[in-house]
């Protein structure tokens, strides 16, 4: 793996409109994309990108403008940031599932100078238009709100724009933002600078084997930096071709990956798990993808996944965004995300993993008021020391409070300042790392993260709610957690309805799957949520004596939560 990033650095003039363009140059002719039964090849997506560029240009933008880029997965959306990474424009990666305040608040916290969207999002742009607090002009790929950028850009040049536009810049400085749920209940953007964007892109070729003849089967948003960038970045640091797919499907993933030839796949663990639960496919067997990576993959799920569907070799991972902690299984031991062996250890010690208490959501300190180094298979948060190298830097958020509660200090000696994963993660006796769980207010469902404070601050404003503490409990048969809400009342609450008016402030992901109706809301001494008890009752209905209310999928509302659809639930009967 350092053969491709041993010359990553915070000082190095090279920056990945570079790396990719040398690609360019040299596999002008391979196809880089494969979409919906268009081929486009890396000259072409050169030309695009260059187009994107000059339009930018023409628009005033400079090194240092942000634009906002919100659509839905194709070859455009690389060819555009790439194309604005080109003349140092920093592209804000949006999630094209948000609408109303958390969109406008994504746009709003990077301060775009222009939104760039496509034909889906053209009734939530104009249901958001209000919000944007700068008033950004709205570009349109296909679409009928805001400005028609596909006839802009005829008229500008394909060819490369100068270097000098991008020439001051440096691997420290800002190349992307992509966002990542918190705890203050909004996204955060995460800054990812040149170096860093370029580390993703190039981590997974080597552990992979990828080369220029290879085909990566990608589903996953290109708005997360699993599929947008880790993935993305096999093709276009090596030359090798992307089958890209609008939106996973789980009935026509072996088609395409069949028909398509792929070699590779990126997945996400609850991705892996609808595949294993769709019904035989003709062609799951008859695939020629070798290889794979990816993290959230159950220890249960693996085995029977890739002896399944016969793919040898798969590359689980752990690390976030933004963070400075990341691990990678290169062996394929089934449930680690990777290992430090004794040998290794000072090579990896800018990781921790401290003892913790889950009732304060705090690390544990000794008495001389220092940090506890976790003992062999003991749950601990896991952190990351901050500093000037490369693996050690981290740049935070757009926001200086959110950047603040992600560091904590004196950790091992006093002045010393570590990057908390908000992770439970724990070490076996042969160096053999294990995610045991997300620490707080969020949890993941169906690949997402939710911000149980989001989703609270929702359910406040449902009529007849009077509080709401949210919480993830799991599921059997799905990976991560479920949305489960504790409320109390203060009036009638139309819970048939509940789901309807949820749908109008949250992602669908994010909409809680139980509702639990308590006569006074549980807290802490220093009032907060006590969610330990909750979380360990989860929507037992031998253990809850609180009605409880459960999301029907294909009723759409709510339903009491009866006996028979706890039984249901357990059989797998009910699909969320």
């Amino acid at each position: 793996m350092t053969k491709w990033t041993k010359d990553i650095s915070p000082d190095s003039e090279r920056l990945v409109a570079d790396d990719v363009e040398d690609v360019v140059d040299g596999h002008g002719a391979n196809v880089a994309f494969r979409f919906e039964g268009t081929l486009t090849t890396y000259a072409e997506f050169e030309a695009r990108a260059n187009r994107f560029a000059h339009w930018a240009l023409e628009q005033g933008l400079a090194a240092g403008d942000c634009v906002a880029l919100f659509m839905e997965n194709r070859p455009d959306y690389v060819a555009f940031w790439y194309g604005m990474s080109k003349i140092g424009v920093v592209t804000a990666l949006i999630n094209s599932n948000l609408e109303g305040e958390a969109l406008a608040h994504c746009i709003n916290i990077a301060d775009a100078k222009r939104i760039i969207t496509g034909a889906e999002q053209d009734n939530v742009i104009k249901a958001s238009a209000a919000l944007f607090t700068s008033a950004p002009a709205v570009w349109s790929l296909g679409g009928s709100e805001g400005n028609d950028l596909e006839a802009a850009i005829k008229g500008v040049s394909a060819e490369r724009p100068s270097r000098e536009y991008r020439a001051a810049l440096r691997g420290r400085n800002l190349c992307l933002y992509v966002y990542t749920s918190g705890t203050t209940g909004l996204p955060k953007a995460a800054k990812l600078t040149q170096a860093r964007t370029q580390g993703m892109m190039r981590t997974f070729i080597s552990p992979c084997h990828i080369t220029e003849r290879d085909r990566i089967y990608l589903t996953l948003p290109l708005y997360h930096g699993t599929g947008g960038l880790c993935g993305v970045g096999q093709a276009l640091m090596t030359g090798a071709c992307i089958i890209l797919r609008r939106k996973f499907s789980a009935s026509a993933f072996w088609d395409d990956a069949t028909d398509e030839a792929a070699t590779s796949i990126v997945y996400i663990g609850e991705l892996c798990r609808y595949l294993l639960n769709q019904p035989p496919h003709p062609k799951e067997r008859a695939h020629k993808i070798r290889t794979g990576f990816g993290n959230g993959l159950r220890a249960e799920v693996w085995a029977e996944f890739q002896e399944r569907f016969n793919i040898n070799h798969l590359c689980e991972f752990y690390g976030s965004t933004e963070g400075n902690v990341s691990f990678l299984n290169f062996d394929g031991k089934i449930g680690a995300v990777g290992r430090i062996p004794g040998w290794l250890e000072k090579q990896f010690a800018h990781i921790a993993f401290v003892k913790f208490d889950i009732e304060t959501e705090e690390p544990i300190r000794g008495p001389e008021g220092f940090c506890i180094r976790t003992d062999v298979d003991e749950a601990g948060e896991a952190l990351g020391r901050i500093g000037e190298d490369i693996r050690n830097r981290f740049e935070g958020y757009n926001d200086e409070q959110a950047t603040k509660k992600k560091i904590l200090r004196d950790v091992f000696e006093k002045g010393d300042m570590w990057f908390r994963t908000g992770d439970l993660m724990r070490k076996d006796k042969d160096g053999y790392i294990y995610f045991v769980d997300r620490i707080g207010d969020t949890f993941r469902w169906k690949g997402e993260n939710v911000s149980t404070n989001e989703v609270g601050e929702a359910l406040s404003g449902i009529p007849g709610v009077a509080t709401a503490n949210v919480y993830g409990v799991p599921l059997p048969g799905y990976d991560g957690k479920a949305g489960m809400a504790a409320i109390t009342m203060d009036g009638d609450v139309n819970f048939e309805g509940m789901y309807v008016a949820l749908g109008q402030k949250l992602p669908s992901y994010a909409i809680p799957i139980f509702i639990r109706v308590q006569r006074d809301a549980e807290t802490t001494g220093t009032f907060k949520y006590r969610k330990v008890e909750l979380v360990k009752e989860a929507f037992d209905i031998d253990e809850v004596t609180d009605p409880i209310w459960m999301y029907h999928p294909e009723r759409k509302e709510y339903v009491p939560f009866t006996q028979d659809r706890y039984d249901s639930l357990r059989s797998g009967a009910f699909k969320f």
